[in-house]
């Protein structure tokens, strides 16, 4: 789709052309200058009258009429030089991407040079443009009869530089990586439950381990019985789909260590159990496996970038629902780990899930370890659909993860993990644990509970509830899911592999 060349010739053929232009240019300079000269001052007129804005993420098309090659310009905002980040260039180029859908313009030219500055060089520009023309354009293949027959595809997009275009071309190729994860995770978050089980979850992880030549295990029922796999299980019991539990690993190294992991929480409806949810919005509860859609979008990103490091990829997966065998409140079952625990909240189900899937990620090597989930409500209270709740047993790791979260413009924010939060589960008088001890620091419990089953490992919790799914369109896509942290996680391992 992105084809680097070398300087831009105005007079050359081109449908489209899009230009950045910075508050800070009071006149046209640069590629913009050129364009005024060959349009007899009519791009300096504009400004002067307000017609053309420098306003961020403001776009400004204008019809050449013949004096260019170009049929059209769209002129991008950018504000001022000094205020320009990566988030604000990113979902600027969103917002022209999706301005370009609407119009169904699909062969793009871009003057890339123009919307570099010393806040954010080409490289970066490159990445955020791939990134965003591929998430801000992207659409579920829905199940409206007809609707799918004239879905819009951006065919071509020229990119046009004066810098190396062998680094520009890597930081594209780089970013188109980031956004097709994403948009891996987007579409499983979207699909409906009844269309996406456990087992069809654990059918597309298959399928990306074997398109990128990952070893994979898909462990069943009766594997978990034999592992002692307890909290899984009980999970499962409400539903008529078997639960499984997903294992990929991706070997660059020789010998299997210093494996970074990635554990998500796989639910792929959550009813709530006896704890029974409110019917309001409970059909949105298909997103409830959303961490385990992050992973699986940044294991396809892997495999195309390849990075040298050792990753191991683990998702437990379930329903949570009611029959006859569902698990009850005041039940106690036995973890993996050989942890007890009683069950005062059946709709506390994901780090129950959780809790074997980190148990055997250990057992299997796994030496820095994130764990990704739609937790807690409380998160949502807490921080709302921006950020997503973070919590961490390493200092150092975490301030890791920090970084990668900043780079690929993906909010988060630390919660504590204080002794006392841990105490607040050890209240049971017949289990070790309780899954739940009631509404106080909500968010907070969830981590604390699946800290007593990482240990000493290096381990970072993401509490996905809140920013996993929009209710309303954004710069980067339509309402639906978000595909969210799968991008840090992409960073994460690529940081690694420079470690």
């Amino acid at each position: 789709m992105f084809t680097v060349n070398s300087g831009l010739n105005l007079k050359n053929e081109l449908n489209t052309l899009l230009v950045g232009i910075f508050k800070d240019d009071k006149k046209p300079t640069g590629i913009v200058e050129e364009i005024d000269e060959q349009l007899s001052g009519q791009v300096a007129e504009l400004f002067q009258s307000d017609d053309l804005s420098a306003k961020l993420k403001k776009v400004t098309k204008i019809h050449t009429l013949g004096g260019l090659g170009s049929k059209r310009i769209y002129f991008v905002g950018l504000g001022l030089k000094k205020d320009l980040t990566y988030r604000k260039l990113r979902d600027t180029f969103g917002k022209a991407a999706k301005e370009l859908k609407e119009s169904k313009h699909d062969d793009v030219a871009v003057a890339l040079d123009s919307f570099t500055s010393e806040q954010v060089g080409n490289e970066q520009t490159a990445h955020a443009l791939a990134e965003a023309f591929v998430m801000a354009t992207y659409e579920f293949e829905d199940y409206k009869e007809k609707k799918n027959e004239k879905r819009y595809a951006l065919k071509s997009v020229n990119v046009f530089t004066e810098e190396n275009t062998n680094s520009i071309e890597a930081s594209l190729n780089d970013g188109v990586a980031y956004a097709a994860g994403t948009n891996v995770a987007r579409d499983l978050v979207n699909t409906p439950g009844n269309l996406l089980t456990p087992t069809d979850l654990a059918e597309s992880a298959v399928t990306i381990a074997e398109k990128h030549g990952f070893e994979y295990d898909v462990l069943e029922k009766e594997d978990m019985k034999e592992l002692g796999m307890g909290a899984l299980l009980a999970v499962s019991q409400g539903s008529e789909q078997d639960p499984k539990l997903i294992v990929v690993k991706y070997k660059a190294k020789e010998n299997w260590d210093n494996v970074l992991t990635f554990v998500g929480k796989g639910l792929t409806f959550d009813a709530g159990g006896y704890s029974i949810k409110p019917a309001l919005n409970m059909h949105e509860m298909k997103s409830d496996m959303g961490g385990s859609a992050a992973v699986l979008g940044a294991m396809e990103a892997i495999g195309r970038i390849k990075p040298d490091v050792n990753i191991m990829f683990v998702i437990p997966s379930s329903e949570n629902l009611i029959n006859g065998a569902a698990m009850k409140p005041g039940d106690v079952i036995t973890s993996m780990s050989g942890k007890t625990i009683e069950i005062t909240n059946t709709d506390a189900e994901g780090r129950l899930i959780l809790a074997d899937a980190l148990t055997y990620a250990k057992e299997l090597g796994a030496s820095y370890i994130v764990d990704l989930a739609t937790l807690t409500g409380g998160v949502v209270v807490a921080l709302g659909d921006i950020a997503t709740g973070v919590m961490t047993n390493d200092d150092e790791f975490h301030g890791l993860f920090n970084e990668c979260a900043e780079a690929t413009a993906e909010y988060v924010w630390q919660l504590p993990l204080f002794e006392p939060y841990t105490k607040i589960l050890k209240i049971s008088n017949v289990a070790d644990l309780v899954n739940s001890a009631g509404r106080l620091a909500h968010p907070v419990q969830g981590g604390a509970f699946l800290s007593e089953f990482v240990g000493d490992t290096p381990w970072v919790h993401l509490d996905i509830a809140g920013t996993a799914y929009n209710n309303k369109a954004n710069a980067l896509g339509p309402k639906g899911a978000t595909g969210v942290m799968t991008r840090s996680l992409i960073k994460l391992a690529e940081r690694f592999a420079t470690k």
